[in-house]
């Protein structure tokens, strides 16, 4: 008999329910792949917008009418179970995680993915569920300050959104860099990321972050709620503003920024960086793991066959860093 795969088709852009399972035979490695029994996967806020085709000005890359790659997730973690000829990184045995990148299909049984891309062996010190979102917020986060924004010792950085996936991964990302950590979130998660590391902890449904009467090094927008004008005066004189929401303000404000002034937009994908660079992250990543500095927060984690109830939860907004499907 055939062995069998089950991941989730997205066939149309829209909501949730256009999210469905199918069924296909597990394929066998080609040259230079390793197949991946998944464990655990994510789902994760650009998920969502991938799924819904936002924003719609990135449709000419995503598809334009449906999907042009219409399997959903991302990030995984799972087991090698086979691998094709001339790889050399990875066993079959090893437990691995990375992500699925732009062939997506990670919110499934299996994978079938090229040994090069953004995949590592996983530590002990990691469980799967940990470690399949670890592309998501750490990975992203760990790009924008140090990478976008070079952050440095001694900085005082906002963080916008400290109880997401990417919050809770920057202000852990951020306090271990030696940073002056504030940041913003609902009332409920304010123990949770003083916990993590951030000095003061802003009610941003009480409190405007505009009214503040200090000034920051790095504002990092994790959620797109804010815009570069209204964040600007909050800086200091060659402050940054950093967001991963890519939208037309965020390229206006960019172009603006760069013809005056030394305050700056910043904007870089992370999932556009050559896959070496990206392990490196990872590295550094695992390193704070080990070291007891970073350990990434878990909302729910729901099965496999529940996944449209797992995208439905993570957009209500009042997720707690990230949500995994296994």
């Amino acid at each position: 008999m055939t062995a069998t795969l089950t991941a989730w088709s997205i066939d149309r852009y829209g909501a949730p329910e256009v999210l469905s399972p199918v069924t296909r035979p597990v394929p066998a490695p080609a040259p230079g792949e390793i197949l991946i029994r998944i464990r655990a996967s994510a789902v994760t806020r650009a998920d969502g917008m991938m799924r819904a085709g936002r924003p719609v000005f990135a449709r000419p890359f995503l598809g334009l009418r449906r999907p042009r790659r219409n399997l959903s997730g991302t990030g995984l973690s799972g087991e090698v179970i086979g691998v094709g000829d001339g790889v050399g990184r990875f066993a079959v045995g090893d437990a691995v995680f990375g992500e699925a990148g732009l062939k997506f299909g990670a919110n499934a049984s299996h994978i079938r993915l090229d040994e090069s891309g953004v995949l590592m062996k996983k530590p002990r010190a990691l469980s799967h569920e940990d470690a399949a979102v670890m592309c998501d917020g750490p990975l992203t986060s760990w790009h924008f300050l140090h990478e976008v924004a070079g952050l440095r010792q001694g900085q005082r950085i906002l963080i916008l959104g400290g109880s997401g996936s990417l919050g809770t991964a920057a202000v852990q990302i951020a306090a271990a860099a030696g940073a002056h950590v504030v940041a913003t979130c609902s009332a409920g998660n304010a123990a949770l990321v003083a916990g993590l590391g951030a000095e003061r902890v802003i009610d941003h449904a009480r409190e405007d972050f505009t009214a503040l009467p200090e000034r920051f090094d790095v504002i990092f927008d994790t959620l797109g709620v804010s815009a570069f004008g209204a964040a600007s005066p909050r800086l200091t004189e060659a402050g940054r503003y950093i967001c991963p929401v890519l939208s037309p303000s965020l390229l206006g404000a960019m172009l603006r920024s760069r013809l005056s002034g030394r305050r700056r937009a910043l904007f870089s994908a992370a999932g556009l960086q050559p896959p070496e660079l990206l392990r490196a992250h990872l590295s550094r990543l695992l390193a704070m793991v080990e070291a007891g500095t970073l350990a990434p927060v878990l909302d729910r984690v729901y099965p496999l066959a529940d996944l449209v109830e797992a995208h439905r939860y993570m957009e209500t907004g009042r997720k707690r860093g990230n949500v995994v499907v296994m």
